[in-house]
């Protein structure tokens, strides 16, 4: 029977009927903006481990592409087919005999030793904000393949982060879950990014700013001027006895609702190590040109300095719905990949991967890259490729991966996966697995609708 993480109760977010009080003077008498720190870890129910290896892993960086970057032309060469399939790119050699990549990710294939490649994923939605719900929750959105799909956190999926967040817990002195360098918007914000069904209190810190810039600072982590720790503490005190009142009063839930939601806000104020894991610029100047002087390089390190810290999930969004400035490579695939697209993504991930490895922390650390779904095996008139969620690559490293590792294949022409296909369930069933988590775990909506952690089955064999 599955496990429960409440049992037969259904999870329901905070209770805000008492907004209007913290509107009118809560908030404000406070001296406080909290709004994005209704983050932090909490302690939830412990389900049982099921098939989890010996060592679970401590932290997670998710690599998300943002508009399907194209596996023909990465990941999954097709050298052999023919000219309108293959397209332009050489291939090069890697570090694992007989394992040949995409000439311009140089740095990976010199770490290619290190990863494992999927070429089997696959699902079926194929406009990006269905697509990327597969993603970035492991699910297929209930409201079907919508190009505008719409957020609705009554019915949403959480994503990955808040679900580990609200099963796993953790200490109060760090955020369980960070999402970096901004909020994706596909006309409306890309669901996927939050905790959805789960509630407020598990949505992840959101850092809207970017951390090559060079006045970069996270203002949400910072005592407002003029505010010391201890006025900090005494208003904390007070907004406890505010909401514990409120708490008491008929209809606005349990005891100590609210007061966990911003206790939670207030660690994170005084905490020195969250201000610590922020402070980028305490890495060395070679570092720093290491990753990239871009907003991806330095988002990707700031990843490796938050799992460093102790955050469980973090997830780093490369690129937003802005024109061309995405990998939704509809027209010049292969100009917009070799000058735009592929060497700060390449020179990030390989940097990431060979500093978490430097640091021991690979072991530890799982390294995912991932689009909401590959690219079209033919070249269009415009010399693109278009959406094709049918089949695509996915890339891991550290947490215990099999190194050089290639999983599953494609068909000839990278059109469908050939042997061993990969659902994106399959995918979030093997997250979860590596935290030790079983992903028969039940989770419960709003209205009591029962969902299962995970879809799909773990993928054993890149472990073994």
């Amino acid at each position: 029977m599955p496990k429960s993480a409440r049992a037969n109760k259904p999870v329901r977010g905070p209770v805000i009927s008492r907004r209007g009080l913290l509107c009118a003077g809560g908030l404000g008498l406070m001296g406080l903006n909290l709004a994005n720190l209704l983050e932090a870890e909490t302690v939830g129910p412990k389900p049982g481990t099921g098939n989890a290896p010996p060592s679970p892993i401590k932290s997670c960086i998710l690599m998300f592409y943002y508009g399907g970057p194209s596996h023909h032309d990465t990941w999954d060469m097709k050298p052999a087919a023919p000219l309108e399939v293959r397209g332009e790119f050489a291939s090069i050699a890697t570090r694992v005999p007989g394992v040949r990549i995409c000439e311009h990710l140089p740095r990976s294939a010199k770490i290619m030793d290190r990863l494992a490649v999927i070429r089997s994923a696959h699902h079926t939605m194929r406009n990006h904000n269905a697509a990327a719900v597969e993603a970035l929750c492991g699910r297929t959105p209930l409201r079907g393949d919508l190009e505008l799909l719409a957020n609705d956190p009554t019915t949403d999926f959480p994503c990955y982060g808040s679900a580990l967040t609200f099963l796993k817990g953790g200490p109060n002195s760090v955020p369980s879950h960070v999402a970096l360098p901004h909020v994706m918007y596909n006309v409306v914000k890309l669901p996927g990014q939050t905790a959805g069904f789960l509630g407020p209190a598990y949505e992840p810190l959101q850092v809207a700013r970017d951390p090559n810039a060079a006045d970069f600072r996270v203002g949400e982590i910072e005592l407002p001027d003029g505010l010391t720790l201890r006025e900090l503490e005494n208003r904390q005190a007070l907004l406890s006895r505010v909401n514990a009142q409120m708490d008491a009063a008929p209809g606005n839930g349990g005891p100590g609702t609210m007061n966990a939601y911003y206790d939670r806000a207030f660690n994170l104020l005084r905490s020195d190590a969250v201000r610590r894991s922020f402070d980028i610029n305490q890495e060395t100047a070679g570092t720093r040109e290491r990753y990239g002087r871009n907003i991806h390089g330095q988002s990707a390190l700031l990843a490796r300095r938050l799992v460093e810290g102790g955050v469980r999930f973090v997830s780093v969004y490369d690129k937003v719905h802005n024109g061309l400035d995405n990998w939704d490579t509809h027209v010049n695939n292969f100009g917009r990949l070799k000058d735009q697209l592929l060497p700060p993504c390449d020179m990030a991930f390989s940097a990431l991967v060979e500093d978490l490895e430097t640091r021991g922390l690979l072991d530890s650390t799982l390294v995912i890259m991932l689009g909401e779904f590959g690219r079209t095996p033919k070249i269009n008139a415009q010399g693109g490729r278009d959406h094709w969620p049918d089949c695509y690559s996915v890339v891991m490293a550290g947490g215990g991966v099999t190194g050089g590792a290639l999983y599953g294949s494609s068909d000839k022409i990278g059109a469908y996966p050939d042997l061993n296909p990969v659902s994106p369930g399959d995918l979030a069933a093997t997250i979860f697995w590596r935290f030790g988590l079983d992903p028969l775990t039940e989770l419960h909506d709003v209205n009591g609708r029962p969902f299962t952690l995970a879809a799909g089955q773990p993928i054993h064999k890149l472990f073994a």
